[in-house]
C-alpha cells in the first residue's frame, strides 16, 4: 500500500462516512448470511445514502456482480446520470482492478474503502489503477477506515469456510 492511501493517523472520519461505512458493513453481514463473501457498498450523495449493494456472484451466477458495481450502477439509475462525480462510494474491502475501473469510469467523486487487499487491492495494495497516471480522472481515495471492522469480518467468514 502506497503512502498515500494509509490510514492510522489520518484526519477524523466525519460522521457521514462513517454513518456510510456502518451501511456497508451491513450489507456485507447480509452478504455473508447468503453465502457470499462479505463485502457491502454505498453510494453517497453528500451525506444521504442514494444506493447500497452487497456481494451477488454466488447468487446472480455472475463473477461481475461484487458490491461496487452494483453498488454504481443503482446509484446512476437513482440519480438519473452516469457521471457520479458528486458522490462517495463507500465500501468495506479495497476494491479489485474491475471495480477500479468502473469507479474512473464512473467518475467517482471519492472513495472510502475498510480493509486493504493484499491479493488483488488496486487502489494501494497490489497496484494503484484509480490512480493511474495515464488516466484522466482520479477519485479523492481514503483506504483503512474502520479497517479492524472490515478485516474481521472477512476473516470470520473464511476461517469458517475452512473449518
Amino acid at each position: 500500500m502506497t503512502a498515500a492511501y494509509q490510514g492510522g493517523a489520518g484526519p477524523a472520519v466525519p460522521p457521514h462516512i462513517a454513518a456510510g461505512m456502518q451501511a456497508a458493513l451491513e450489507q456485507a453481514r447480509e452478504a455473508a448470511l447468503a453465502g457470499e463473501v462479505p463485502v457491502g457498498a454505498v453510494v453517497l450523495r453528500g451525506t444521504t445514502v442514494v444506493a447500497r449493494a452487497q456481494n451477488r456472484m454466488l447468487r446472480d451466477h455472475d463473477g461481475t456482480s461484487h458490491a461496487e458495481l452494483l453498488a454504481l450502477r443503482a446509484a446512476a439509475s437513482v440519480l438519473g446520470e452516469s457521471r457520479l462525480g458528486e458522490c462517495t462510494l463507500v465500501v468495506t474491502l479495497e476494491p479489485c482492478a474491475m471495480c477500479a475501473g468502473a469507479i474512473v469510469l464512473s467518475r467517482v467523486g471519492s472513495l472510502v474503502f475498510g480493509a486493504w487487499d493484499d491479493k488483488a487491492g488496486m487502489c494501494g495494495s497490489v497496484g494503484d489503477l484509480v490512480r493511474h497516471a495515464r488516466l484522466n480522472h482520479h477519485p479523492e481515495v481514503r483506504g483503512g477506515v474502520m479497517a479492524n471492522e472490515c478485516g474481521g469480518m472477512l476473516s470470520a467468514f473464511f476461517a469458517a469456510r475452512r473449518v
